[in-house]
């Protein structure tokens, strides 16, 4: 859908531009991936075993490592290329974690302080084929594909390719691929159908309904996680309510300011700091 701006009572339309240099995106995703992403830069153009990471992250939220790739070649296999990057991750734990402390000298990391199992990959490009967009419609892939988008004024937009939803998993049409198997196994995308298990019918049907109003409060994205399902609004990299599934029970997680909270039954309790929330 086309962009305008506002002048007077006209609507002008933003023109987007073409063919942005893949130098320009990198740079300009490094100096902002926090905001863009929530993520943490560690390094640029890290090179091992033959491959070459553009950029090099650090999800705190997962205690995850996440690479970014740039893209202007429209023929290049998602699947292949993202279980590749995977494959070497997982198979040089030791140089990412080496990397890592190298790079941040007043934190470091160990083997078991990084959750393995959120490893991800994020292709960035100014624009995807339709085969690319349709190889990521597979259930808990943990792949991602954003396009850029440049205009007039100095105004960039990062779009997420979100994949139709399907049960398929990846291993059913990949046969035999010793690669792709070995990588699924060790990485883990949690989805809601993992929390709705561990409750009841009674729960079930009490979150259904608490989902209906959370999302009827705007553009909500759900981003389900190990313990819990978080709730952010679309733009934003911060759960606003997280959603913890007992058997008999739902427990929530709320961010909001102890001045705006009401709560005359004496229901809740304060997060302690220690959960990062505060």
């Amino acid at each position: 859908m086309p962009l305008f701006k506002k002048k007077e009572s006209k609507l002008l339309q933003i023109k987007e531009k073409s063919n942005p240099l893949e130098k320009d995106i990198q740079e300009a995703t490094e100096q902002n991936l926090n905001e863009i992403f929530g993520l943490d830069y560690i390094s640029s153009e890290f090179q091992l075993n033959g491959l070459r990471v553009d950029t090099l992250c650090f999800n705190k939220e997962s205690n995850s490592f996440v690479i970014i790739e740039y893209k202007k070649d429209r023929s290049f296999s998602v699947i292949d290329q993202g279980f590749a990057y995977l494959s070497l991750m997982l198979n040089h734990k030791a140089d990412f974690l080496l990397e890592y402390n190298e790079r941040n000298k007043n934190k470091s990391l160990n083997r078991e302080s990084v959750n393995w199992e959120q490893s991800r990959v994020i292709f960035i490009s100014p624009s995807f084929t339709v085969h690319q967009k349709a190889a990521i419609n597979f259930k808990n892939l943990p792949l991602e594909l954003w396009e850029v988008h440049y205009y007039d004024g100095d105004l960039i937009e990062y779009e997420q390719i979100e994949p139709f939803e399907n049960s398929e998993n990846i291993e059913t049409v990949t046969g035999g691929n010793k690669l792709i198997k070995e990588v699924t196994k060790s990485i883990k995308v949690y989805d809601l159908d993992l929390h709705l298990k561990r409750g009841s019918e009674n729960t079930r049907k009490l979150f259904q309904s608490l989902k209906e109003k959370i999302m009827d409060l705007g553009e909500i994205k759900e981003n389900p996680k190990q313990l819990y399902v978080g709730y952010r609004i679309s733009d934003s990299h911060i759960n606003f309510v997280a959603v913890h599934f007992y058997k008999e029970k739902l427990e929530l997680t709320i961010l909001i300011p102890d001045k705006n909270l009401e709560d005359p039954k004496k229901w809740t309790r304060k997060v302690p700091k220690s959960f990062g929330w505060a």
